[in-house]
């Protein structure tokens, strides 16, 4: 059994802009009548810019995890940390609970971000109708957890201001931290580039 015929099958499309549904066409000129933003019924070249932001930020997770995310120097010498080698120093320390979200967040969270915008992708490209609910329900939450992924970030970034106060050492970024700000931005991008409408239409076609 069909059911309603949807937006896009109507000839309308959903401004990103400011959200509103408006009639779309077919010519670059069409634009939304409330903000001016040009309208598509999908957004363009979504799966070509997803899997280029997903293959960019897959690149550059590795050295985010090897190379040294800080450098401090104090009188007793310099010392040059990877996002692992803080979670064990954390561990060791007794800062367990600290070790653990900063593992989560800055190792396992990017990681599962990109497996599940894989997902996403490869199962339009193949028009598969394998839990389409479900599909959206991941591209929802890959969205959502997206923010905490600056979580090590933000760690990193008081415990030098921590250790500036007390005028003991200097810390400076390392490459490390610029390849996981750059991880960070592409997996954004990523899932921001990706239309979750993709999922449904290959159901369309197949009910049609």
């Amino acid at each position: 059994m069909k059911g309603p015929p949807s937006a896009a099958r109507q000839g309308l499309a959903t401004c990103h802009g400011c959200g509103l549904l408006a009639r779309a066409g077919h010519g670059h000129a069409i634009r939304c009548p409330r903000c001016g933003t040009p309208l598509h019924g999908r957004k363009p070249e979504s799966i070509a810019r997803t899997w280029a932001f997903i293959l960019a930020a897959a690149i550059l997770y590795i050295p985010a995890n090897l190379l040294p995310i800080m450098e401090t120097s104090s009188l007793f010498g310099s010392q040059k940390d990877t996002i692992m080698s803080g979670v064990v120093y954390l561990w060791r320390s007794g800062s367990w609970h600290l070790a653990l979200v900063v593992f989560i967040a800055s190792i396992l969270v990017p990681m599962a971000k990109l497996l599940a915008l894989v997902v996403l992708v490869v199962s339009v490209q193949l028009r598969s109708r394998w839990q389409p609910v479900q599909r959206t329900q991941l591209y929802r939450l890959v969205e959502l957890v997206g923010r905490w992924s600056m979580l090590d970030v933000y760690v990193v970034t008081l415990l030098v201001a921590l250790v500036q106060l007390d005028a003991l050492a200097t810390i400076r970024p390392g490459a490390g931290a610029l390849a996981f700000g750059a991880v960070v931005v592409l997996t954004m991008f990523a899932a921001m580039s990706f239309d979750p409408r993709l999922i449904w239409d290959s159901m369309e076609k197949d009910d049609a």
